[in-house]
């Protein structure tokens, strides 16, 4: 346990390795080969995971109010004395997959008056801005069969401030920024802990665990170190046969757990540290004054620790166990912790486990996964990224293996309550009632571990495109989860996330199956029908309930844009009408084409597919032409808009310009000679239409010839001249085109605001770079002004599917009134490039995600820690919102991916 230099590189001992780096790993494809044997069922890698939540407290799944008012109901002072019902949190945390077992690192400074058990952040009702985490940590690394994994926190010695973040918050407006840890100066002087958890494994249930904990203030400093080990509690519910109980105990410094299912679990460490053994029960006499279960409750640890109180189990046993190790650690030094956990017996599992090696045999361990971590990205990373640019995608794929949480919902079970307990009255008409069918056992790939720790569909289709550059197999089940019958409504209806699962999300998934299709090597025919079948059901729902005239125009409400509008799309209108969508239309035909894509690549070996094809092109047509016939096409403005039409037929254009006008944009496709060739039946019907319904000309009926000479024809919603009027709007730096991306709102509405009057009541959008200061749809919905990372994204993507049409034949000018022309694959190379330069350092050394955050942008230990923001400030590129978004965001590293493999010389940094 010796002490190291201070800021050894900032993040200690991570090398970067691209392809062109030498790599001295024991085998070249050690992680594939892992990733193999996962998916034909010949190891479990996967079955041990970071599959803890960060947190489960304030979740919806856990809250059994007469209101639905979930904060309150499960706040995070109930965390550390309250049995979770559904699932657990923790820091740092692996469980298996069915959690069985939860294993986390606890914390104390000695001056906090709780243990550090889970993060700590404010509710929905309590940020200025709505829910938000008010500490700092990392996801580092992780393989995709987190073979290998680092995270990393920095604990504060001083009092951690938590009636300050409270209270200043609390006083705080929408106009304000949010007061967050590093503004109370509790990191000033250096005066924290950098603490890093490396996992390493030795088989698929085999954890080497190194805890590294380093003092970088002046001073010595003591601090208490407790590993944890805990079993679900499935057993205080009540439902019969469920009361069975696992068994801890503590003996010397290990634990031992004994379970009827998972066998025998031993958590061991180095040292001589003190175990300490509570049951993972509700301590009620706290709560609410009441007998509880168990004489030493769930938080009986943290009492002891913290105030010496006789609240842990003597005979040292229970179902809740931690090893606690007091380290005394010298000024800038660092003491290490090794710890081994391991199934060491399947049930029953009696005899005592022999010592875990925690010696060569564990050094060996831990040095070959990270060498082969190191192999692995080596493989994925092109060697054209910067070293720069690797790092932040390795930590962007980390983030999003460390965002697979298990999720465990049974929604029928949560609206009945348990036995022996009386749901409130509303609960059987309230939220989620209509989805009883649902039940979730799975882990899932979650938007933010902290701030959403449940999935959101549209989210989870992001996340997928990302995932299967490292880990096909584990995205192809992920796209299929949420449309299986225990997911899946019965009306076809795909569940949006767990506070409405009956709201709507933009229909991506057939787009991301098919990203993750071709991503796979385009192979698995298997899983694109599988898709499909269920998303036929999912587009019907869609044309019976959200085109109420039927005139092939969308609703949708939200759609995921939050409070992009003048008012609450999700909600009744303020008069009497339909509002029809721009962007729910644009979505639409968006599915219609991805639809007859799938169709056509499982004609070939299916030629029962080529009747769906043909059906899902003249949806296309049907409803790519209503955009124009039905008014949602300005011709004058070269934009779309909303329109509200009224009962009495009026329409009212809402003519806000944002991204709502662009994303009609990503409705296109292409069919190829050889496609036409093929399916003949398509190809007439292609000219049946052309030639008796010549009014569809403008979607269907552009052709050229393509590279290999043959004539191709282009779907698109947006036709070939509308694309270059509507990228004039896009690529103009006084509207949506910014040094970081496009903004989800033109910035000309910040000195004209758009204002529409409907009934008697104005309403208003303006441009707001940052965070919204309107409350619609919540309070941290911002979608009128920052940059997402998701509709660039696809943005980008529909770029790039018109070049493959055009050619270097169509060019623009770029950014608009610039004088410059450019192609569209150097428009989509360049927006990609800014994007990626959120995170990249720039010509002064600073990243703009940052901001005007010294400690980030300068300090050796900070500057290389990459957040992965929910969106960005619209003018400056500082990042915003979830602080730990490596769902969609981390789709940056799928930009760096691709713009290094196709063009390698674009040059990085922002402030173009």
């Amino acid at each position: 346990m010796a002490a190291v230099v201070k800021y050894p590189g900032g993040v200690e001992n991570v090398q970067v390795f691209t392809d062109r780096s030498p790599s001295d790993a024991p085998s070249p494809d050690a992680e594939r080969l892992r990733l193999a044997q996962a998916d034909a069922g010949e190891q479990d890698w996967r079955a041990w995971g970071p599959y803890l939540s960060e947190r489960a407290w304030g979740t919806v799944r856990e809250d059994y109010s007469e209101h639905g008012t979930a904060w309150d109901y499960f706040p995070h002072d109930h965390a550390r004395s309250r049995a979770y019902r559904w699932n657990e949190d923790g820091m740092a945390g692996v469980c298996d997959d069915r959690q069985t077992f939860c294993f986390a690192l606890a914390l104390w400074n000695g001056v906090d008056p709780i243990l550090k058990e889970r993060m700590f952040g404010l509710g929905g009702d309590g940020g200025n801005h709505g829910e938000d985490a008010k500490e700092y940590w990392w996801y580092l690394d992780s393989t995709p069969t987190h073979s290998w994994m680092r995270w990393r926190y920095h604990y504060p010695q001083a009092a951690f401030p938590y009636d300050e973040l409270v209270a200043v918050n609390a006083l705080r407006g929408r106009d304000e920024t949010e007061y967050e840890l590093v503004d109370t100066g509790i990191f000033d002087d250096d005066r924290y802990w950098a603490v890093t958890v490396d996992y390493a494994k030795a088989s698929p249930t085999d954890l080497c665990i190194l805890i590294t904990v380093a003092n970088r203030a002046d001073e010595a400093a003591t601090l208490h170190v407790l590993p944890t080990l805990w079993f679900r509690n499935t057993w205080a519910w009540g439902p019969p046969g469920a009361d069975r109980v696992p068994r801890l105990a503590g003996e010397g410094a290990r634990l031992v757990g004994e379970h009827w299912v998972l066998g025998q679990l031993l958590l061991e460490g180095d040292g001589s540290p003190t175990p300490l053994l509570c049951d993972n029960d509700t301590n009620a006499e706290r709560l609410w004054g009441l007998a509880g279960r168990s004489p030493y409750p769930k938080d009986g640890i943290n009492d002891h620790v913290v105030a010496g109180a006789a609240t842990v189990n003597p005979d040292r046993e229970g179902t809740k166990g931690a090893l606690h190790y007091v380290l005394e650690v010298p000024a800038g030094g660092q003491r290490q912790i090794r710890l081994r956990l391991t199934r060491t017996a399947p049930p029953p599992g009696a005899a005592a486990p022999p010592p875990a090696e925690l010696g060569a045999g564990f050094d060996a361990v831990v040095w070959a996964r990270r060498a082969e971590a190191n192999r692995f990205f080596a493989g994925v990373i092109p060697a054209a990224a910067s070293a720069d640019e690797a790092l932040v995608a390795r930590q962007a794929i980390a983030g999003l293996m460390w965002g697979k949480q298990f999720y465990h919902f049974d929604v029928k079970r949560w609206l009945e309550g348990d036995p022996g307990s009386t749901p409130p009255a509303g609960r059987r008409h309230g939220r989620n009632s209509a989805w009883w069918h649902m039940t979730s056992f799975d882990v899932i790939s979650m938007p933010d571990p902290w701030e959403y720790p449940w999935y959101a569909a549209w989210d989870l289709a992001f996340h997928c495109v990302t995932i299967a550059r490292v880990d096909p197999g584990f995205a192809k089940a992920q796209v299929l989860l949420l449309l299986r019958e225990w997911y899946l409504h019965p009306n076809g209806q795909i569940p949006a996330y767990e506070w409405a699962f009956g709201d709507v999300n933009p229909p991506v998934h057939a787009w991301a199956a098919l990203k993750v299709f071709e991503i796979d090597g385009g192979r698995d025919h298997e899983f694109l029908a599988r898709v499909m079948h269920k998303l036929l059901l999912n587009f019907t729902w869609w044309v019976n309930r959200k085109d109420t005239g039927g005139n092939n125009l969308f609703e949708g409400g939200f759609l995921g844009l939050d409070n992009v509008g003048p008012f609450d799309r999700s909600a009744a209108l303020p008069v009497a009408g339909v509002l029809e969508q721009s962007d729910g239309t644009g979505w639409m035909a968006m599915y219609a084409l991805n639809l007859l894509d799938m169709a056509i690549v499982l004609a070939e070996h299916d030629r029962a597919y080529v009747d769906t094809a043909t059906k899902f092109f003249e949806h296309f047509a049907y409803i790519a032409a209503a955009g124009y016939s039905q008014g949602l096409w300005d011709a004058e403005d070269a934009f779309f808009y909303d329109v509200l039409r009224l009962a009495d037929g009026t329409q009212v254009p809402l003519k806000v310009r944002s991204v709502v006008g662009l994303l009609p944009l990503a409705a296109t496709t292409r069919l190829s000679a050889r496609t036409l060739h093929r399916l003949p039946e398509l190809g007439a019907r292609l000219r049946w239409f052309l030639s008796q319904r010549p009014e569809y000309a403008d979607v269907i009926g552009s052709r050229r010839l393509g590279p290999d000479g043959r004539q191709q024809r282009l779907l698109s919603m947006v036709g070939p001249e509308q694309v270059v009027r509507l990228l004039a709007r896009m690529l103009d730096p006084d509207e949506f085109l910014s040094d970081y991306g496009l903004r989800t709102l033109s910035r000309a509405h910040l000195d004209k605001p758009f204002a529409v009057d409907l009934g008697g009541q104005e309403f208003c959008v303006g441009y707001e770079p940052a965070e919204s200061t309107s409350g619609l749809f919540g309070g941290n919905s911002n979608w009128r002004g920052p940059i997402w990372m998701p509709t660039n994204f696809l943005l980008i993507s529909a770029l790039r599917d018109y070049a493959a049409f055009f050619g270097d034949d169509l060019q623009v000018e770029y950014p608009t009134r610039s004088g410059r022309k450019c192609t569209l694959d150097e428009i989509a190379d360049d927006l990609s490039a800014r994007l990626i330069s959120l995170f990249t350092r720039d010509g002064w050394g600073r990243r703009p995600i940052y901001g005007a955050c010294q400690l980030f942008q300068t300090h050796p230990d900070w500057r290389d820690l990459i957040a992965f923001p929910e969106y960005f400030h619209g003018d400056n590129g500082a990042g915003l919102g979830a602080w730990h978004q490596t769902g969609w965001t981390a789709l940056v590293a799928d930009l760096i991916l691709t713009l290094r493999r196709n063009n390698p010389d674009v040059p990085g940094g922002a402030g173009r």
